[in-house]
């Protein structure tokens, strides 16, 4: 058998972020209303339409009756993907740690001890964090300043359990934030049991 030139692409440790889920919904819906997927939309636009994103917007709305949501996302569209299609986690973790390499080692440590808590544990970055989810967040890795990663954890009251000094408050309880306590890790050594137990709280809180 003859053996593939190919290369096989590098498999993300990453998944594509929850609030992504609502894009087929989105596609589902425009066509059912217009007539028209977002690429045939896209397509017309490019041919017919104006060439910047605002008087798209406004040209799809006068003259063609889209919803102003709707008329935005296919006039953002005209310049590139957007959406699932855009989303590249692995970029934006090295765009992350750019400027605070000294903390990669640490991040990369704590993403593993976060995606071995449970088989349906996740990790899908975003600009500035790395939530980790289950059926929500229960955690996220946050590298704050150079020196520092605050490893947060969705854990509810801090009234209803007695927590060691490192597991600090955030004050998220109070404002409905999902992440309620952080743990502050400057070393690969602050990942510790503390760490793994407070994490395996959180994801079996989440259950």
């Amino acid at each position: 058998m003859a053996k593939s030139s190919a290369k096989t692409k590098k498999q993300s440790r990453y998944s594509l972020h929850p609030g992504f889920a609502r894009e087929a919904a989105y596609r589902k819906n425009l066509e059912e209303r217009s007539g028209k997927t977002l690429e045939q939309w896209v397509a017309l636009t490019r041919k017919r339409g104006p060439a910047t994103a605002k008087e798209r917007v406004a040209w799809l709305k006068d003259e063609h009756e889209l919803t102003t949501d709707y008329a935005r996302w296919v006039a953002e569209s005209c310049d590139g993907d957007t959406g699932s299609a855009a989303y590249d986690p692995d970029a934006l973790v090295a765009a992350m740690f750019e400027k605070k390499a000294s903390l990669l080692p640490i991040y990369e440590k704590l993403l593993d001890l976060s995606l071995a808590v449970g088989p349906d544990a996740k990790a899908c970055p975003c600009g500035t964090i790395v939530p980790i989810f289950r059926n929500h967040v229960v955690a996220q890795i946050k590298p704050t300043t150079l020196t520092r990663i605050d490893f947060g954890l969705a854990l509810g009251d801090p009234k209803l359990a007695k927590t060691p000094a490192r597991l600090l408050d955030t004050g998220g309880f109070a404002k409905k934030d999902r992440i309620t306590h952080r743990i502050p890790i400057g070393s690969l050594e602050d990942v510790d049991g503390v760490v793994e137990r407070w994490l395996r709280v959180a994801y079996d809180r989440d259950a």
